[in-house]
């Protein structure tokens, strides 16, 4: 029976490994085996070849184990794990009201703390690849590094280059654009960490920063991303300040090109859909932050039929990579499929390819991660299909996206190492983390400057029962 001990290399040997199912960019391949070295993939091949090829080391065998890509969540913020069930039931540009004021008052350690849970939170549910849209926190950025290096996640790192509160004028927009570049030039080797800048929402920098950003970005290969037409009154605003809707001001820019992540997207016009079409900018799809707490559903069918590159964000909602696909094709069901008797919308493999490799390509990092493929990095889960709801199994690339769940993942593996062995690390004390966290969270939300709407759950209970009374007692 397969072990955490089976699965971790001796020195500098090569790990064989020969599961019942791999899944590689063209599907469900069966008699594979994989070698990992030195962080990479090494070989992919057939059984017999890989044995051959590593004569006298042991090819550990899963028969009931599909071996797959560690996906990518190519939207999140890890810094706001401390708040999560805070925006629950709360109306649109909860960034206003929440992150900004809980992240604002964010130390270093704390920083640290809130991005080292939600790493283990997003290992837990699959991905091995975070993108990270830059903490609003002045103290954090070194803190959210540090700990996606120590929980052992990849993670494109965004900073925040807003300049629309910026006071001194030439001097103050070099700063910015200094540390920028210290920033791209600091992680360009980094085997973890890979750099990004961002500019939080368009209507946050003046028409020069986001040139700028976006130029050095694109210079450097790294991705530059912000916040795109994700709700009507962010749209609203910037036509009124700016005579143009968001994407079309990073067009006329020259903001929007191949380097370029934009989270959200949702509210596209058919000239901006053109405009995105011709720019070779990536797209983050984010279905369960539109079900939560958004205005609109990006039609990823369409996204997907006019070739722009997209994967699957979470918006910092839920890090479950399996419960993402099927958020995913829900949501171009419900909104897409039904109407149009679309019965299929893309098929299961659609959201598997835009979960792994081409969420890999939307982060920038397709030569990097997202597929089983000598080359490239040693990402991978190795998933239990030995249990009832995969029995008997039809279509396994169906089944994963409607059907899957994340305590059948038992090996997260990042960069060629172990990272996690049935839900937990191997190598640090995840329940520590989680003790510290408590404590450090309930300070920092209670001196924070929050504004909720709605109450929480059992005291809106309480007020909606108050209120059946009420009306009760006047008949």
């Amino acid at each position: 029976m397969l072990s955490a001990d089976h699965l971790r290399p001796t020195g500098d040997a090569p790990l064989l490994i020969a599961p019942g199912h791999l899944l590689q960019q063209g599907g469900m391949k069966q008699g594979l085996a994989v070698a990992v070295q030195h962080g990479r993939f090494t070989q992919v091949g057939p059984v017999d070849e890989v044995r051959a090829a590593h004569p006298g080391l042991p090819v550990h065998e899963a028969p009931n184990h599909l071996l797959m890509p560690g996906l990518i969540d190519t939207h999140t913020h890890l810094t706001q794990a401390f708040g999560k069930s805070l925006a629950f039931g709360e109306p649109s540009e909860i960034f206003r009201r929440i992150w900004v004021p809980m992240e604002g008052v964010l130390d270093e350690h704390a920083a640290y703390l809130s991005a080292k849970l939600a790493a283990l939170e997003s290992l837990r549910g699959g991905f091995t690849t975070v993108v990270d849209a830059g903490t609003r926190s002045e103290e954090g950025l070194a803190g959210v590094a540090r700990a996606a290096r120590e929980a052992g996640i990849r993670c494109v790192l965004g900073l925040i280059c807003n300049d629309a509160g910026n006071t001194e004028g030439e001097a103050g927009a070099r700063r910015i654009l200094d540390r920028a570049a210290g920033f791209l030039a600091a992680h360009e080797h980094d085997p973890l960490v890979h750099p990004s800048l961002a500019i939080s929402i368009p209507e946050a920098a003046t028409d020069r920063m986001l040139h700028d950003v976006a130029a050095l970005a694109r210079e450097a290969g790294a991705r530059f991303q912000t916040h795109v037409n994700e709700h009507l009154a962010a749209v609203e605003r910037s036509l009124v300040a700016r005579g143009l809707r968001p994407l079309e001001l990073l067009h006329a820019v020259g903001a929007l090109n191949d380097s370029a992540l934009l989270a959200h997207a949702t509210l596209l016009t058919p000239r901006e859909l053109g405009l995105l079409r011709d720019s070779g900018a990536a797209v983050a799809y984010n279905p369960v932050a539109s079900a939560w707490k958004g205005n609109a559903v990006l039609d990823a069918g369409l996204l997907q039929m006019l070739g722009v590159p997209f994967g699957l964000g979470t918006d910092g909602t839920r890090a479950d990579a399996l419960r993402l696909m099927d958020a995913a094709e829900m949501a171009q069901r419900l909104t897409q499929g039904i109407a149009k008797g679309d019965s299929s919308c893309g098929g299961g493999w659609t959201w598997l390819d835009h979960a792994a490799h081409e969420g890999a390509r939307a982060a920038g990092l397709g030569a990097v991660t997202g597929r089983i493929a000598a080359g490239h990095a040693a990402d991978f889960l190795l998933l239990d299909v030995d249990v009832p709801e995969f029995v008997p199994s039809w279509d396994l690339g169906w089944e994963l996206v409607r059907f899957a769940n994340r305590d059948q993942i038992d090996a997260v593996f990042v960069q060629g190492a172990l990272r996690l062995w049935q839900g937990w690390p191997v190598d640090w004390d995840a329940r520590a983390l989680m003790r510290e966290v408590a404590a450090i969270a309930r300070r920092d939300v209670a001196r924070a400057p929050i504004q909720r709407v709605h109450a929480t759950s059992d005291a809106h209970r309480a007020q909606a029962e108050a209120e059946r009374m009420r009306a009760s007692s006047s008949f």
